[in-house]
């Protein structure tokens, strides 16, 4: 009997699961997945949990309603990975060996980069929304804020959902106006880099949302520390931004296993092949979601195209065939502009995002880089979709592996 370990029950672990075992021989194949945590959480769900859009409830469900028959759950720490002798040690001194394994750990925040993140106004005057935590402690501090100088604050790139700390902004300008106290709010979007966005036709319309929305944008910030005491973020040219409430996205970080493994660059992340998601150190070790290093959104959307390529691979790879199936960076991306209005973007590693309807030529219904209600609608049936079918491996339907554009391949 052979054995395949995949690390994380997050959202590429699962789907690793889900399609692995409808697809490998249970007599030739076991497969175990490891995660210490006992909850599955929702994580585009944190963007929504401030404004008191989604409660706790709609984004929290237990780890193991979405491991499948016949896949073992080991919910444990590990310790460390030794790739050179196929074993895995974990917190209670247990080894596992395995003959191939998948790599699906994630990314984590890591305020304590920044000099003062995390220091007397964290969780007080200085938050995050990219953990459950960070996303609920600012809920309650919205709900009794006067108003003042808001700063929604990128550290640097990569980060997860790239689009995230957009719609925040775009939320909050709409959070305010309900409450009818948009007047007294000064928003300001900061970020490392040059423009809104990474790719030049998206930046272009969300900077026009942006200027319609009269929310601020400072570029090229590269922060050096936040200031608790006089409440700015300080750059390292010296440009000084002041805050009275800032929401910050800290240094996305791969888990700290793979630094204990020697398997990460400087940020954690496993170097791998663009293409065929393969480690680019050990054949037999593959990996998918954002621990990768690979070019692309770390994005859910990112992770479901990834798994089916990656299925593909891994099937190929225990038959001794070469690694045909190809991963070209395609994401999706449905970004929250507020009142009830979403923009959809889809890309991939060489075409920007284009205009046009998706998913059918002509008909839509979904409006590509442009304000509709249906996007919003999309956005938001997107949670059950990903708690009913993206998680469990069910295809979904019109939306495939590669990109798909007003009726297009590209």
């Amino acid at each position: 009997m052979k054995s395949l370990v995949i690390l994380g029950a997050g959202t590429a672990g699962t789907m690793m699961a889900n399609h692995l075992r409808k697809k490998l021989d249970k007599k030739e194949w076991e497969i175990s997945i490891i995660d210490e945590r006992k909850e599955h959480h929702y994580q585009p769900g944190y963007l929504f949990l401030p404004f008191d859009i989604y409660q706790p409830e709609n984004i929290i469900k237990d780890i193991k309603d979405f491991i499948p028959s016949g896949v073992e759950l080991i919910q444990e720490r590990i310790e460390k990975i030794v790739a050179k002798e196929n074993k895995i040690l974990l917190d209670d001194g247990e080894l596992m060996n395995y003959d191939l394994l998948i790599i699906a750990t994630g990314a984590k925040i890591a305020p304590e980069e920044v000099e003062g993140m995390k220091g007397a106004e964290w969780h007080k005057s200085v938050f995050d929304f990219y953990t459950y935590e960070g996303a609920l402690a600012l809920r309650n501090k919205l709900r009794e804020w006067d108003g003042g100088r808001l700063v929604v604050h990128i550290t640097e790139m990569p980060i997860k959902c790239p689009v995230a700390p957009l719609e925040f902004a775009f939320l909050a300008d709409a959070f305010f106006e309900n409450k009818q106290m948009r007047n007294k709010v000064n928003i300001t979007y900061v970020t490392p880099l040059s423009g809104a966005f990474t790719k030049p036709k998206s930046t272009a319309a969300l900077e026009h949302l942006l200027g319609e929305k009269n929310i601020g944008i400072e570029s090229d910030f590269a922060i050096a520390e936040v200031d608790n005491d006089k409440k700015t973020i300080v750059d390292y040219g010296g440009r000084a931004i002041p805050f009275d409430l800032l929401v910050t996205v800290p240094t996305n970080k791969g888990d700290q296993l793979m630094e204990r493994s020697g398997l990460g660059d400087e940020l954690n992340y496993v170097p791998t092949n663009k293409a065929t998601l393969q480690s680019q150190q050990f054949e037999n070790i593959f990996v998918i979601g954002d621990a990768t290093n690979i070019p692309a959104s770390k994005a859910g959307s990112v992770a479901h195209f990834e798994a089916e390529i990656l299925t593909e691979n891994i099937l190929h790879y225990i038959n001794k065939e070469p690694l045909a199936a190809s991963f070209d960076g395609h994401a999706n991306c449905f970004i929250e502009t507020g009142h009830q209005k979403a923009l959809l973007i889809d890309f991939n590693y060489t075409h920007e995002p284009v205009s046009g309807v998706f998913p059918f030529a002509g008909i839509g219904p979904l409006q590509l880089l442009k304000e509709s209600v249906f996007n919003h609608w999309g956005k938001l049936a997107f949670r059950w979709i990903y708690w009913n079918m993206l998680l469990k491996g069910i295809p979904i339907p019109f939306v495939g592996t590669h990109m798909k554009t007003a009726g297009k391949n590209f």
